[in-house]
């Protein structure tokens, strides 16, 4: 099969998110069906409670009743993960599943996408698109996961940190 596998929403009853994310892949296990359902994701956020004995980092659901599933739509993968007990529906419009987009699934945060910069903290780079395209600067802070660098530039002779998305800036060559 050429089609791509796609992130798709199934909604559940509240409290079964586990139960449906483990039997959907127990029932693809089973049916051989791996090469259609690839993955089943519970999206998760760390939170600080305050208790009697002081703050508590927990893991809290971010959209509770509903679990995130990779796959290939087909008659039989669709059917597979509609017939696990505790799974509702898919969620989309006019009964049909409709898939997340690029973006939904960045800011989800389901996939980590590795990014790679050529520049660390300390290194000398040129801002190359912006407002400030053309200024040089000193990487001062990365942030990798939120796509974030800040540099620091000689502004009117004047130090000033800017943040810039990662690609908005290159090394300059020594």
């Amino acid at each position: 099969m050429a089609e791509e596998a796609k992130w798709y929403v199934v909604s559940t009853y509240s409290g079964y998110e586990n139960a449906v994310a483990a039997a959907i892949m127990k029932a693809a296990e089973n049916r051989r069906m791996q090469d259609l359902i690839h993955e089943v994701s519970i999206p998760l956020e760390k939170v600080t409670e305050i208790t009697e004995k002081g703050p508590k980092e927990v893991e809290r659901k971010v959209f509770p009743g509903y679990v995130l599933v990779k796959m290939i739509m087909t008659d039989d993968s669709w059917h597979l993960v509609h017939a696990v007990r505790g799974a509702t529906h898919f969620v989309g419009s006019d009964g049909k599943a409709v898939p997340l987009t690029d973006e939904e699934i960045i800011a989800l945060g389901v996939e980590r996408r590795e990014v790679k910069v050529g520049y660390d903290i300390g290194d000398t780079v040129k801002v190359v698109d912006g407002p400030l395209s053309g200024f040089n600067g000193t990487v001062d802070e990365l942030e990798i996961n939120k796509n974030r660098v800040r540099v620091v530039v000689s502004v009117f002779g004047r130090e000033t940190p800017v943040e810039v998305e990662l690609d908005e800036v290159e090394v300059v060559s020594q």
